[in-house]
């Protein structure tokens, strides 16, 4: 419970957006690399990480480039760094900040459907050899129900575990493995993951047991109501955040 709790109201990662005067500075720096008048300006940029080169993708509502790993939320409508999946089960996006309190949740849970599922055949068992097995289940339907219960959802669950297993050792994210990022689901070649330190127990650790990084969000700052991009700066015009000139208010010179 305390994990589930952990991962609902844990800030996944959520990258602040761009403030008006940096989203207009940002699209005026993207605006001058276009060559030529009738091709739109790139919206993307590479980075070299561990020799591999990794293409960092502009997020047209958070207004800046994405860092590596980070994948806008369509749910949340947010930018969330190493972005793995939004789970509903939980009401909360899984990043960075609290993925290893999910795998904590559904390995925990795991082991608890697993327990339950052997108390229960257990029980069942034991009260069967003193009468005959039909009448058990007649005598505790409760018990019955819950092993159904148990018997469709323990799969699942297990699944569940051993996928995000596979992918704490491979340090990789569900975003990333669902699209294909460093295999050859696109078709194309396979490349190297950067992000894996090329051993199972260096990426388990990395992953779950890393230092927390702190929260991005100004949980006690003021919400700023949604404006429009000014239009490009004239020489005759303040800059964004600039004080006018006293000479020219009022009109005079």
């Amino acid at each position: 419970m305390s994990c589930l709790l952990q991962t609902s109201f844990t800030d996944p990662g959520i990258l602040p957006r761009a403030t008006v005067c940096e989203a207009a500075a940002l699209e005026k720096q993207i605006d001058n690399t276009g060559s030529s008048t009738y091709r739109p300006p790139p919206r993307t940029r590479e980075v070299m990480i561990n020799g591999q080169m990794v293409k960092l993708k502009y997020c047209f509502t958070c207004k800046m480039f994405r860092p590596p790993r980070t994948s806008h939320c369509s749910v949340c409508d947010n930018c969330v760094e190493r972005f793995d999946h939004h789970c509903p089960w939980v009401g909360n996006c899984v990043g960075r900040r609290n993925y290893r309190f999910f795998y904590a949740f559904i390995l925990s849970l795991s082991f608890l459907t697993a327990f339950i599922f052997a108390c229960v055949v257990t029980h069942l068992t034991m009260r069967s050899q003193r009468s005959n097995f039909l009448s058990t289940l007649k005598a505790t339907p409760a018990s019955v129900l819950e092993l159904v219960i148990c018997f469709f959802s323990i799969w699942s669950i297990l699944g569940l575990s051993g996928f995000h297993t596979y992918l704490v050792a491979s340090n990789l994210t569900t975003n990333e493995d669902i699209k294909g990022s460093w295999s050859s689901k696109r078709g194309g070649e396979a490349s190297v993951n950067p992000y894996s330190h090329k051993s199972i127990v260096t990426n388990c650790c990395a992953v779950l047991c890393g230092p927390l990084p702190p929260s991005l969000i100004d949980r006690r700052g003021f919400v700023q109501p949604d404006t429009v991009l000014p239009s490009p700066i004239r020489s005759d015009e303040p800059a964004c955040g600039a004080k006018p000139d006293a000479r020219m208010v009022g009109g005079h010179p």
